[in-house]
């Protein structure tokens, strides 16, 4: 049998921490006031136009009362806000702020290079496989 660090879910799972860890101390270093799964709420609804809370769930994979959790406190800074659904009273939309854009704009170069430090001395191929290899691990679990 393997030790639990030799597993591959393991390890995928490992890596992500270390790198919501390391995307985290550098986001509180630079004082933004947010943190790794904030961002990532900011940066699905700047891609996609008129997200209800469900579909940002679905996006996001994450749960629906973490959802509104987050977007409770975005909504706190400012950065996004709720919009009403014409004749429907249950659902609303999320949409970015005009701070919430230019958090987004102001703050992506370095999020880029979080990016780019990830993925240092791989080859573009070696990226290309990994890739596939995640895609298939992840339609097996599916």
């Amino acid at each position: 049998m393997k030790k639990i660090e030799e597993v591959i879910l393991f390890q995928i799972d490992l890596t992500s921490k270390v790198s919501k860890q390391y995307s985290q101390r550098e986001f509180d270093k630079l004082k933004l006031n947010i943190t790794v799964e904030q961002w990532v709420i900011l940066k699905i609804i700047s891609e996609n136009n008129n997200l209800s809370q469900k579909e940002l769930a679905i996006k996001s994979y994450r749960d629906p009362a973490s959802i509104t959790r987050t977007i409770d406190l975005l909504e706190i800074k400012q950065l996004l806000l709720r919009e009403a659904i014409p004749n429907n009273r249950r659902t609303y939309n999320v949409i970015l702020t005009k701070k919430g854009e230019d958090f987004i704009n102001s703050n992506m170069k370095t999020v880029l290079e979080h990016r780019k430090l990830s993925i240092q001395g791989l080859s573009k191929k070696e990226l290309e496989q990994l890739s596939e290899i995640l895609a298939k691990i992840r339609a097996n679990m599916n």
